[in-house]
């Protein structure tokens, strides 16, 4: 969007004395691919803090375990995953408790497809704010991803305390990988939300594929299983997926079940980066119709 600023006097007593020396902003849409306006986002980070909190609030209302809950889903994943893949599917777990194992997958993995859900149905949920009033609309899908921090954090406690009831402790780099992995994840939400939420606006079909995609990147992801299984000459190629990297690095730093793989961290990062500034600069592009199709 662009703006340009006409300063008018009203009469004193007239149908505009009420906005009598205020600056009236015209809004016009521009044609073609837009920018990210990071100033603007910046000056408008006072609405990205409270839609956050009120994701957070709305997440719990009327909730008799509220909080409980961010507990309770990895724990039942974890018995489920444990029983089936670990004990009948034996599928190997690189000499750690396959509890320990895929807890430590699925902490982040939940993460990001609770704030990859939530962000691709943000404009839907809020299209009685985007039809009333201007403001920069990436603060809508990013909201998500920033509520589920809170999440995530209760999570990564329970997974330490799961660690120390098998004496597993983290490993020295463990304090700069995955604050790392924390922002590859979060971008990856936000890219494929930006993108998915754009097109859920305008194509409500798009609600229906958001949950098959969601499983499919699960299993496609090493959730279940350990990456070593994997090829290494396809290994690259797998960590296209920026949640592979996402995971094996969780793995590695915190359980010490591998190396870290600072390569394919690496381009997990990258393809993560690629995903959000690709999926920013089309919310961007096709934000100037969102209000006609809410």
């Amino acid at each position: 969007m662009s703006s340009s600023v006409d300063v008018h006097s009203p009469e004193p007593f007239g149908p505009g004395h009420l906005t009598a020396g205020l600056p009236m902003v015209e809004l016009r849409a521009r044609n073609g691919w837009t920018s990210i306006d990071m100033g603007e986002l910046w000056a408008y980070r006072g609405l990205l803090f409270f839609l956050v909190w009120r994701d957070i609030k709305v997440r719990y209302a009327q909730t008799v375990m509220g909080a409980g809950w961010a507990i309770l889903q990895p724990v039942l994943m974890t018995v489920v995953f444990t029983v089936i893949f670990g004990r009948f599917a034996k599928i190997p777990s690189d000499g750690v408790p396959y509890s320990v194992f895929s807890l430590a997958a699925m902490i982040p993995w939940m993460y990001f497809s609770t704030a990859l859900a939530g962000s691709s149905n943000s404009l839907v949920s809020n299209t009685n704010l985007i039809t009333k009033v201007y403001f920069p609309r990436l603060v809508i899908p990013f909201a998500p991803v920033l509520a589920g921090l809170v999440d995530f954090g209760i999570g990564f406690v329970l997974l330490l305390v799961f660690m120390l009831a098998y004496g597993i402790t983290p490993g020295p780099w463990s304090l700069v990988v995955i604050p790392v992995l924390l922002v590859a994840t979060m971008l990856t939400a936000a890219g494929v939300g930006c993108w998915f939420a754009a097109l859920n606006i305008q194509y409500r079909d798009v609600k229906y594929v958001i949950p098959f995609l969601v499983q499919i990147w699960m299993y496609a992801s090493p959730i279940v299983y350990p990456m070593s299984i994997v090829p290494a000459k396809y290994r690259a190629i797998y960590a296209l997926n920026p949640i592979a990297g996402v995971v094996e690095g969780f793995r590695s730093s915190l359980l010490g079940t591998n190396a870290i793989a600072w390569s394919t961290i690496g381009i997990s990062l990258a393809a993560g980066l690629v995903l959000f500034v690709s999926g920013a600069i089309y919310f961007r592009h096709t934000e100037r119709v969102f209000a006609d199709v809410a």
